[in-house]
């Protein structure tokens, strides 16, 4: 690698959040497309890196790592930034509320954007499957609404943190991916501290560079529209 950290993405994936720490830390990084038109993520190279198969890895001089918030708690821990230090206020809560937009907040959206590898082909299944998960998706807003109202200065009102970079993405994508357009139902703004995050990562340098490497328009978070990225596909 010419420079220590390469990112292997797809324009509007889960990388998009590694992406947006690397710019944030203000590190300097390669990034290799993984298409997905030819599902490069089953490639054996790219197995080799992630047994799973998922977008994003990061290679590291510690080597390559997946799973976002791995990689994203990695990032903060080697560089002291983007969370509360340990035995700080807020830690505890930053760290509950990391963890829960990883394996809640993003495992129930992933179930609803890929309902075929949770309950096979039948469509009928998948559009029950579908409906299950849009509930959830609406008690899972409500809870993270809550929960970063009750706990001052935990995402970005004074000092960003990861949760700064994470909350934007998920709520892009479940505007964009977890409605049809002929039955809206999520408003981010009926959420004012959901909203506020979004508004404020749009400001930021680390969201303007991300735009432009991924054709995620002029408001990516408080409203979204498809990208339209230079290299990739995002589906």
């Amino acid at each position: 690698m010419t420079d220590p950290y390469r990112l292997h993405y797809a324009p509007d994936n889960a990388s998009l959040i590694i992406r947006l720490a690397l710019e944030e830390l203000g590190l300097p990084y390669e990034t290799l497309l993984v298409d997905r038109r030819k599902t490069a993520q089953q490639s054996p190279e790219y197995l080799a890196l992630n047994p799973n198969g998922t977008i994003p890895v990061l290679e590291t001089p510690d080597g390559p790592l997946f799973e976002t918030a791995a990689i994203l708690l990695w990032l903060s821990e080697t560089t002291g930034k983007l969370a509360p230090p340990a035995r700080t206020e807020n830690r505890a809560a930053f760290l509950k509320w990391m963890l829960w937009c990883s394996n809640t907040f993003q495992i129930d959206l992933r179930h609803l954007f890929y309902p075929e590898k949770v309950i096979g082909a039948d469509p009928d299944h998948q559009a029950q499957l579908r409906r299950v998960f849009q509930t959830r998706l609406k008690q899972d807003l409500d809870i993270l609404e809550q929960g970063l109202s009750d706990t001052s200065g935990l995402a970005g009102d004074v000092t960003p943190t990861l949760l700064d970079l994470y909350v934007p993405c998920l709520l892009r994508w479940t505007k964009l991916y977890a409605e049809m357009p002929e039955q809206p139902w999520f408003q981010l703004d009926t959420y004012p501290t959901l909203h506020a995050i979004c508004l404020r990562a749009e400001a930021r340098a680390s969201t303007h560079a991300a735009q432009q490497a991924e054709g995620l328009g002029p408001t990516p978070f408080t409203a979204p529209i498809l990208a339209t990225p230079p290299e990739g596909s995002a589906t």
